[in-house]
């Protein structure tokens, strides 16, 4: 029984907890309905709202696009209307102007008529003038019995010698005002560097002479069947002359380096005593190294001597080969030491760069340390082998303008031609030997004579100044001073010299009368 009462009341209390939950379910759902309502009552309201006021915005904008409309299309009518009043101004100026040029044409048509009536009786008058002139040359060619012509080449003939008189005259005094200024400065420049650079010149041999102890040592040098002195000669390129002089060998080569080198073995061989072929080349090898320390030391010397640096290398090396080349018996090197010390004192008396100019004098004779290497002049080698090196291009134009081979168009090319020629014809610079030199005084004569009216000419001087008698009959005194220069033109173009050559010419004039 108490079970069967707990069953129903339990039952009891399911039931109504059931109810009580549907209950709440069915409550929050009529509050949820509520809420909904609510919320699509104030989601409408708030739509509406928003409809008016996008309404009120959008007529808001409406009116401000309007507005701005008007505005701009009032800007532009603006602007329209003044540009049309330019435009207005400016077809006013146009018509202003066309009226005006309307107006210059009609004068100019009015001009051109004039000028074309003038030009008809300029015409008209003009053949009358031709007419009276041919009349008046055949009566002056009747009274002067000459054909026109004839009076042309007379009257160009007259023209002519006076022009040439008048020419000469100016020349003359040209020179002389030149003479008078230039002259005088050039000589004291000139004189002035030659003076602080009075170096001494001692003339080059061409043979070297070795000395030896005893005549005995002549046949340990040529060996069994001469093979010693086969050996030499084969391996310094030499000529070894063994004759009856005393004690003494002479080594013969137009190289001198490998003369040097020639001497050194001979040397070393007579102080060692030891003399075979396997030592001589040993010998030879030692010698070469020896002039190549030398020749390196000679170029950085005068690289040093002459203040001038940052030369290439290679160029201080074919420097230093200068040392082993003379030219009419100077020494190459020391011509272009002093080449280089003249430039650099001109240049500086003249207020221009001197190290350029000594850089220029030390190199222009760069050519000359292998010219029997190489085909060409040394000058054209020189200018190769400034260029390889990349040295400046007035150096290069310096060297190659030193000889005149090209016209020289700076200030340096001109000092070191001039510092060339003074150092290679101031006395006892150079010799040269009694063949050549007839032979250079002849040439000059030769060329003296090869001109018309020349009666006789002298070289004198050492060849330093020409002395041409003139026929006083066939050169007049106007003539003389055109004949001097063409002269002057030749020698410098067909003749080889140092220094330069006075062109001196002589006319002579002389009156005979006989008393009766």
């Amino acid at each position: 029984m108490d079970l069967i009462g707990y069953l129903i009341v339990s039952a009891i209390v399911i039931i109504v907890g059931f109810l009580a939950f549907y209950a709440g379910i069915v409550f929050r759902k009529k509050i949820a309905e509520k809420t909904i309502k609510s919320a699509e009552v104030e989601a409408k309201r708030l739509l509406n709202e928003a409809e008016k006021a996008s309404e009120t915005k959008k007529k808001e904008a409406l009116l401000e696009v309007k507005e701005e409309a008007l505005r701009i299309k009032n800007e532009n009518e603006r602007e329209l209307k003044e540009r049309r009043n330019d435009i207005q101004r400016m077809e006013k100026r146009v018509l202003q102007k066309e009226e005006h040029l309307d107006h210059k044409t009609d004068a100019l048509d009015k001009k051109e008529d004039l000028l074309n009536e003038k030009l008809k009786q300029n015409e008209s008058i003009r053949t009358e003038i031709e007419g009276i002139k041919a009349q008046q040359f055949e009566e002056l060619q009747k009274i002067a019995s000459l054909s026109l012509e004839e009076a042309k080449a007379e009257l160009l003939r007259r023209v002519e010698e006076e022009t040439r008189h008048e020419m000469a005259q100016k020349l003359l005094d040209i020179e002389k005002e030149y003479k008078e200024n230039a002259e005088e400065k050039a000589k004291d420049i000139i004189t002035l560097a030659i003076q602080r650079c009075a170096s001494d010149s001692v003339a080059e041999a061409t043979v070297s002479v070795v000395d030896l102890p005893n005549d005995e040592m002549k046949g340990r040098i040529i060996g069994r069947e001469g093979r010693n002195i086969r050996s030499i000669e084969t391996l310094t390129g030499v000529d070894l002359i063994i004759d009856d002089t005393p004690e003494a060998i002479t080594i013969s080569t137009f190289d001198p380096i490998r003369r040097e080198i020639a001497r050194l073995t001979l040397e070393k061989l007579i102080s060692d005593g030891r003399i075979h072929p396997s030592r001589i080349e040993e010998m030879v090898e030692k010698s070469k190294k020896e002039v190549e320390a030398v020749i390196k030391r000679e170029g950085e010397q005068a690289t040093f001597e002459t203040g001038v640096h940052g030369i290439n290398h290679e160029l201080v090396r074919l420097l230093g080969r200068l040392r082993f080349r003379t030219s009419y018996g100077q020494n190459v090197l020391k011509h272009s030491i002093e080449v280089a010390q003249i430039s650099g004192m001109i240049a500086s008396e003249l207020g221009l760069d001197p190290t350029l100019a000594k850089r220029a004098g030390l190199l222009h004779d760069i050519g000359k340390a292998m010219t029997h290497e190489v085909d060409g002049s040394h000058v054209a080698i020189g200018v190769d082998v400034a260029k390889k090196y990349k040295e400046n291009k007035e150096v290069i134009h310096a060297i190659e303008s030193h000889h005149g081979d090209v016209e020289p168009s700076t200030y340096i090319a001109v000092i070191v031609q001039a510092a060339d020629a003074i150092s290679a014809a101031r006395p006892g610079a150079r010799r040269e030997n009694l063949e050549n030199y007839i032979k250079r005084l002849q040439k000059l004569e030769e060329i003296a004579n090869s001109f018309e009216g020349i009666e006789k000419s002298f070289a004198i001087q050492a060849g330093r100044e020409i002395r041409i008698m003139v026929k006083p009959e066939e050169v007049t005194d106007d003539r003389m001073t055109f004949l001097a220069r063409d002269i002057s033109k030749k020698i410098e173009s067909e003749l080889e010299y140092p220094g330069q050559i006075k062109i001196h010419i002589i006319r002579e004039t002389r009156a005979f009368e006989y008393a009766k």
